[in-house]
């Protein structure tokens, strides 16, 4: 059809697989380290937290990782999830780019947070764990986790919310606990790690490092129960390979194939899991494209950090591992996208910028609110926060094709909606955001305190 807008797929094309870009990428990634030794860590230094099956999954260099049975049904709640065509924005913008975005708030817990929540429950119960704890900044992955514990059932969730982030969505806090999750502000008084972080900042705002620090410990000190991870780890970002996979097959369908593709990143999940597949093809010897990873100028690892070995929790619980980092010390400013407050990125992308393979950019908040209120307006979706930095940099993208006269293909992932962020909207609409500079002092401290191995 000429006009067609939604492209969507039945539910027989749900991936049967999970796609791992390690097996195409011209040098492998730097090994974890164990924090103590400097050496690369092996399985048992992650058993305390994770079960076998992710540990293998967090180190295979296979291509194809099967998806078990129980999480592809279980991914029909949602999944295909639909490409659009944003005709009305192309018309909003006056460029000659075709702009496409997948839309990953259709999940039940309004983002693409389920894709890997769910197979890291299902993977733990089957290991016989009775409680997963985790983190949380924007709530996202909270909600997702909470969900995921309900449908699998038997299994108990701990949620440590960064402490600004509950304050500015208590909805977010109320869904969690409606599937019967137990969600705390970060830092708190239920860790030594918590604890010892209030009494130096009685009122620190938090941050996903300590909230990380909080769940690690809390999970660490108890045998029946291991932790989960949004995003950053290589097994969370194959889980999420699921997007891009469903976005080939609808492109096929809709007879176009991107020029370029954007994702927001914080971690760097769902920019994985939109762009890893089609860099993977690109490495075969596929179509060449543009990838665009942009991140809040407030919290900027990859534009301003090093690309170090570091921690990847505040209170130095976890093992070493080489990302591009702001130090793990490192307080963002309280911004109003808490998904993309963590102070590294997920080793995986890190190291797909090292190689060259990816444009990373910072957008400051009240560029990226304003997008995403456009946006709304031209496509009827108000996203969220942190997605918005994907609909920033793919309005850049589309200024460029207009400078240019080129009709370029871009694709974005709109990785959930704003519905749950009505306070954000409110301030940004009341005048009441601000942008805030490059914090150089404060980083280049953080930076200090990086472990020997990370200069």
């Amino acid at each position: 059809m000429p006009d067609q807008v939604k492209y969507l797929l039945d539910e027989s094309s749900i991936p049967t697989n999970w796609y791992n870009i390690q097996a195409d990428l011209p040098s492998p990634m730097p090994p974890i380290l164990h924090p103590g030794t400097g050496q690369p860590a092996g399985p048992e230094d992650l058993a305390a937290i994770f079960p076998d099956a992710l540990i293998a999954q967090e180190v295979t260099t296979e291509r194809d990782i099967e998806i078990p049975q129980p999480v592809r049904e279980m991914y029909k709640a949602w999944r295909p999830a639909p490409l659009f065509r944003a005709r009305r924005l192309e018309k909003e913008l006056q460029t000659p780019a075709k702009i496409y975005y997948k839309y990953e708030g259709v999940s039940p817990a309004g983002s693409h947070k389920p894709n890997t929540a769910l197979p890291q429950a299902w993977y733990n119960k089957e290991a016989g764990v009775k409680k997963l704890t985790t983190e949380t900044g924007a709530g996202q992955w909270g909600s997702s986790l909470a969900l995921a514990c309900a449908m699998i059932g038997d299994i108990e969730c701990k949620v440590f919310m960064v402490k600004c982030s509950a304050q500015q969505k208590p909805y977010r806090k109320a869904f969690m606990e409606s599937f019967g999750a137990t969600c705390t502000p970060s830092p708190s008084d239920e860790t030594d790690s918590g604890r010892a972080i209030l009494a130096g900042d009685p009122k620190c705002p938090g941050s996903l490092g300590i909230a990380i620090s909080e769940a690690v410990e809390m999970a660490a000190k108890d045998p029946n129960t291991k932790y989960a991870l949004g995003s950053v780890l290589s097994h969370v970002l194959l889980h999420q390979t699921v997007i891009g996979q469903e976005c080939i097959k609808q492109l096929e369908l809709a007879g176009d194939d991107p020029d370029v593709i954007v994702g927001c990143t914080g971690g760097g999940s769902n920019f994985a899991g939109l762009a890893f597949p089609f860099l993977g093809d690109q490495l075969r010897g596929g179509k060449k494209r543009r990838f665009v990873a942009v991140e809040p100028a407030a919290c900027p690892s990859l534009t301003r950090g090093k690309y170090a070995y570091d921690f990847g929790d505040t209170a130095h619980l976890t093992p070493l591992v080489k990302m591009h980092t702001l130090g793990s010390t490192f307080v963002p400013p309280a911004i109003h996208t808490g998904g993309l407050r963590y102070h590294g990125m997920a080793p995986l992308v890190s190291h797909v910028v090292e190689l060259g393979l990816c444009d990373p950019i910072g957008v400051h908040q009240l560029e990226a609110f304003a997008a995403g209120i456009r946006f709304a307006k031209a496509e009827g979706i108000l996203p969220a926060p942190e997605a918005n930095h994907a609909v920033a940099g793919a309005f850049r993208e589309a200024e460029r094709c207009k400078r240019e006269g080129k009709s370029e293909v871009i694709l974005f992932n709109l990785c959930g909606h704003g519905h749950f962020d009505m306070s954000a909207y409110q301030a940004y609409n009341a005048g009441e955001l601000q942008d805030y500079e490059y914090p150089e002092k404060e980083i280049a401290m953080a930076l200090a305190g990086l472990p020997p191995m990370g200069n």
